[in-house]
């Protein structure tokens, strides 16, 4: 398997070349319907940042803020800097980073269905207490349930849909989370810019919405088959065996359903596996699992998708404008997200990281420069370089839609073996949220400081993660999720870091293959 233009990478591959199936309805209709977890996770994002532009919300629970809003002389990058209201985006990240490794003996214990109705109920119950918040106790209570129910989404669906998907389309379907988490942003605009005209009581519908699709996700988790890798694991090797036989179409699934034998015997002899994944030998896997979420938040996506509504006023547009410009800069990462699906498959993840990373770093330059150059505080953007900020912010979009939003949660997903998957998956989701958590809580308070230079700060660290993706991250594309350990072994650096092969190796090696 060919790295193409982007570097020699390469994998020895055992009874891969046995799988046997299709692409059924059955599969399309288990990742359609697991995928709607990605979409509370998307409204929410969308949500917050429309919201808390919105004066009769900022009046009842942020009124310091109602205030500095209204005073012209203020600088124009510190209006909405106050720490209560970033601790109101903050605090459901928090909450999803604590609940994630939570989720992980559940979702390795119980299946990833049961993760899935756990997190949908506890969405569900964290809507209801926003839309009827009358104080801000209430109202962050409901953000911490919302931010379990994320990390128990975020930890089981990625999983589901790596081991339902066949190996050739893993990309491609695992990559449904991440539409519908755009999907869920795009909505959340549309949402925004509809009830801000409802006075006083718009914000309260905005945030009830998100139980619509907490709802979907718990009816999906209730009614999906679980995956046949986790009734292996668990010990329901015919019933993992039916499910395999529905998933791919044939009765002739004996290789596959081998591997996943071979890797739950392993699996099952583990009896922590935070602490098995710490050892040498998942050593590349753990760095994937920590750089790549925290990569994808440092790109600065979740600034602008959070705070577009309070960005684009605070660049001079008006409450309209802006509500309509965010609502753009949705519409475009679901159209770039489908490009991914697309590609994903046949382009292999790197080619895409590397691509959009460099368009990333211009993009946020571009910006960076334009506002440095035209505007100050209290100044307003002409019409003109107000468009092409926009257009720009929208290619940045773009960018991010391809690559780092939808591989920053489908590679961690698949690399890891059966029996650190979910504990990896734990990490991946915790340092996401925590990164989530910190970017939140802190871009106001940035904003202000580092005003226009915000973009360079975020364009810095596009740099380095696609020098990091260029030299350390190998091509997954084809690569079957339980042959994924061989990889690593191939690669010109972490073959280097890995220990030397012994029995124990040995044997780890033939319960991936």
């Amino acid at each position: 398997m060919a790295g193409g233009s982007f570097g020699p990478t390469g994998v020895a591959k055992e009874r891969a070349e046995q799988y046997q199936g299709k692409v059924t309805s059955y599969v399309i209709i288990a990742c359609l319907v697991a995928a709607i977890g990605g979409s509370i996770f998307g409204y929410d994002i969308g949500i917050s940042g429309g919201v808390t532009s919105m004066d009769e919300f900022l009046d009842q629970f942020f009124h310091t803020v109602y205030e500095k809003k209204k005073h012209a002389h203020e600088s124009n990058y510190c209006k909405y800097d106050n720490q209560g209201l970033a601790a109101f985006t903050s605090s459901l990240y928090l909450a999803g980073l604590v609940s994630t490794l939570a989720a992980s003996p559940i979702t390795r214990n119980y299946g990833r269905r049961a993760s899935i109705v756990c997190g949908g109920v506890s969405f569900l119950i964290g809507a209801a207490l926003n839309a009827g918040a009358v104080n801000l106790a209430m109202l962050l209570a409901g953000r911490i349930l919302l931010g379990v129910g994320i990390g128990f989404g975020n930890q089981a669906v990625p999983l589901y849909l790596s081991e339902v998907a066949p190996t050739h389309l893993r990309g491609g379907l695992n990559m449904m989370f991440q539409l519908a988490t755009t999907l869920g942003i795009f909505t959340a605009n549309m949402v925004n810019y509809g009830t801000q005209q409802l006075k006083p009581w718009g914000w309260r519908l905005s945030l009830g919405l998100a139980a619509f699709p907490a709802f979907l996700m718990t009816l999906g988790g209730i009614f999906l088959p679980e995956t046949p890798n986790s009734l292996v694991e668990r010990g329901l090797t015919d019933r993992g065996r039916q499910v395999l036989e529905r998933l791919r179409g044939t009765k002739n699934v004996d290789a596959e359903l081998q591997d996943m034998v071979d890797a739950s015997e392993l699996a099952n002899s583990i009896k922590h596996p935070f602490r098995n994944i710490l050892q040498k030998q998942h050593r590349p896997q753990l760095v994937m699992a920590i750089c790549l979420p925290m990569f994808q938040i440092l790109t600065g996506i979740n600034s602008i998708l959070f705070y577009a509504p309070v960005l684009f006023q605070t660049m001079g547009f008006g409450g309209n404008a802006s509500l309509y410009s965010s609502a753009l800069t949705g519409a475009v990462l679901v159209l770039s997200t489908l490009i991914s699906i697309a590609l994903v498959d046949k382009l292999g993840r790197r080619a895409l990281l590397i691509s959009g990373g460099v368009q990333m770093i211009i993009c946020q330059a571009i910006v960076s420069v334009i506002l440095g150059v035209k505007f100050g505080d209290n100044q307003e953007l002409s019409k003109g370089y107000s468009i092409v900020v926009v257009i720009f912010i929208c290619l940045f979009v773009v960018a991010f839609g391809w690559s780092w939003g939808p591989l920053g949660w489908t590679i961690p997903s698949e690399i890891f073996p059966l029996e650190t998957r979910s504990a990896g998956q734990s990490i991946t989701v915790a340092v996401n949220l925590l990164f989530t958590f910190f970017i939140a809580q802190a871009f106001l308070s940035m904003l202000c400081a580092f005003k226009f230079g915000i973009f360079l700060f975020f364009a810095g660290w596009v740099l380095v993660m696609t020098i990091f993706v260029y030299f350390l991250l190998p091509e997954t594309k084809g690569v079957p999720i339980e042959e994924m350990t061989l990889l690593w072994k191939k690669h010109w650096f972490w073959k280097k870091v890995l220990p030397a092969t012994n029995h124990k190796d040995e044997s780890n090696n033939n319960s991936s293959i």
